[in-house]
């Protein structure tokens, strides 16, 4: 994450910063449209291998059957991220970049696959269906409120390890007002978080914003916080039911 260093005194006379301006939007723009070719590919994967599963008894009872492929899809899926997160290099270089972000994807898609597979049908497609709502009405609300949520970065994360812990707890203590509890939290900071990494891609006004070269790194957020967010929906209603 890198602080915008975009600003300074307008003067109407000097053109060298209308030129300048200029060039940051045009960047900006281009950087946003990339982000979210990336950002639809993903979530066309991901929705594919859940359909997949959902509706294709045959690959459900095959994974079934091999219970290792579970683990290492979550070691793939581990593996390439923190590399991701951690090699600035990784992420910035193609095709090294695509290649890395591919793997996570169809890792972390066959991992939803699986997981989707222990709920009801109607229960996918109805938190599908509130996530693309919740996203899209997210989204509007980055680019046309005033409020900077950029600067939240470290409320955000303290909010995480908060969850993690009350979901450890929650581990021990199982039971539906928890498990209620402890999703409708998770759907709140994921859908605070859409908004933080959103206005994080547009820059302009925002006090810190993310380098138009972490493309990859940018499509990735998102795409976590959009699946983070689905899962918390889809459990809301799964332990709505009685």
């Amino acid at each position: 994450m890198a602080s915008s260093s975009y600003g300074g005194v307008y003067d109407p006379e000097d053109q060298s910063v209308k030129q300048f301006d200029f060039t940051e939007q045009s960047i900006r723009r281009g950087f946003m449209r990339k982000v979210y070719s990336i950002l639809t590919t993903q979530l066309s994967v991901t929705l594919g291998f859940i359909v997949l599963f959902m509706y294709h008894g045959p690959t459900k009872q095959w994974v079934q059957q091999h219970p290792e492929t579970f683990w290492i899809a979550l070691g793939v899926m581990f593996v390439t991220l923190i590399t991701m997160a951690c090699c600035g290099s990784v992420r910035r270089k193609a095709p090294a970049n695509f290649i890395f972000l591919a793997l996570f994807t169809v890792a972390e898609s066959f991992l939803l696959g699986v997981t989707t597979a222990l709920f009801r049908s109607e229960e996918v497609l109805l938190a599908v269906g509130i996530t693309a709502a919740v996203c899209l009405a997210l989204t509007l609300f980055a680019f046309q409120t005033k409020w900077d949520f950029t600067v939240m970065g470290g409320i955000l994360f303290v909010a995480v390890i908060i969850l993690l812990v009350f979901g450890l707890i929650a581990v021990f203590f199982p039971g539906k007002t928890i498990t209620l509890i402890y999703a409708s939290l998770g759907v709140l900071l994921f859908s605070i978080y859409l908004v933080y990494d959103t206005q994080l891609m547009m820059g302009g006004q925002h006090k810190y914003s993310i380098s138009p070269e972490e493309y990859v790194f940018a499509a990735l957020n998102l795409y976590l916080d959009i699946i983070n967010l689905f899962l918390f929906i889809l459990t809301l209603i799964g332990g709505s039911r009685d």
